[in-house]
């Protein structure tokens, strides 16, 4: 897939999916904007970027705030004139209701991983180019939870139930779809090792790592995959349908 010439805007880019994702609309041939409040890393991820060729954008900020959104917006555009893909990766945990999550604490993932992504639409909403797209990045914690993951998982649910929202309203204009990965490794040089028993919990027998969920997202704003809007897919190795009982492939219940 060639996305020479195009604009890409990520969210959360200097780290693990969003990097990857980065890095590979980069390499297809896209500009790349990206906020992230890793200055470090976001600085870096833009020297690597612009090595493929393309023009780069990093902006350190908390896109929980509004006015960093705006500026954001405008800066993106000042030096692209328009996008064509926006990818809302961005998303952090507070924990939940067993080790004390706060109102704060839960309002503040949800502008991060909800209230951002809507306002990063609207506000590129007159700037997308003929064909352009919205992928969300949502996550099976949308459908499926552990204990103490309430503002994360009601985030994730958020984004899910927006792409299909917004899939409707904009209609004719920009395409939304979202990505919902399972386990995936986004530790750098795969530092975790695993146990037989947590690669055969999934039916493709592995974990899954970023890059198929960048695929996933270059997939979705592939002009000849036009047909596609208001969808979710799910990137987890089958592990959401297989049933898992105590004793199978290796796992074992423990009060």
């Amino acid at each position: 897939m060639s996305f020479k010439n195009k604009v890409c805007v990520v969210t959360g880019g200097a780290n693990g999916i969003g990097f990857t994702i980065a890095h590979e609309f980069a390499k297809a041939g896209s500009s790349i904007a990206i906020i992230d409040l890793d200055k470090t890393a976001g600085e870096k991820a833009i020297n690597d970027i612009i090595k493929y060729g393309v023009e780069g954008l990093f902006v350190c900020g908390d896109i929980a705030e509004k006015d960093t959104l705006e500026a954001f917006a405008d800066k993106v555009i000042d030096k692209f004139g328009k996008i064509d893909y926006l990818i809302n990766n961005a998303c952090i945990t507070r924990k939940g209701i067993i080790s004390g999550c706060e109102y704060d604490d839960f309002n503040y993932v949800l502008k991060v991983g909800v209230t951002a992504p809507y306002m990063l639409s609207k506000l590129f909403l007159n700037h997308f180019n003929t064909g352009g797209a919205i992928v969300n990045i949502a996550s099976t914690r949308a459908f499926m939870s552990q204990p103490d993951t309430e503002s994360y998982t009601a985030a994730k649910g958020g984004i899910l139930a927006l792409t299909h929202a917004l899939a409707i309203s904009l209609a004719g204009k920009v395409r939304v779809n979202s990505i919902s990965p399972g386990w995936i490794d986004v530790s750098k040089n795969n530092k975790y090792s695993y146990s037989i028993s947590d690669h055969i919990q999934h039916p493709v027998r592995r974990i899954g790592n970023p890059m198929d969920i960048a695929r996933t997202a270059l997939f979705l704003c592939d002009e000849n995959n036009g047909f596609i809007t208001g969808e979710n897919i799910t990137v987890d190795g089958g592990m959401t349908k297989q049933m898992i009982y105590h004793g199978d492939y290796g796992w074992k219940y423990n009060e």
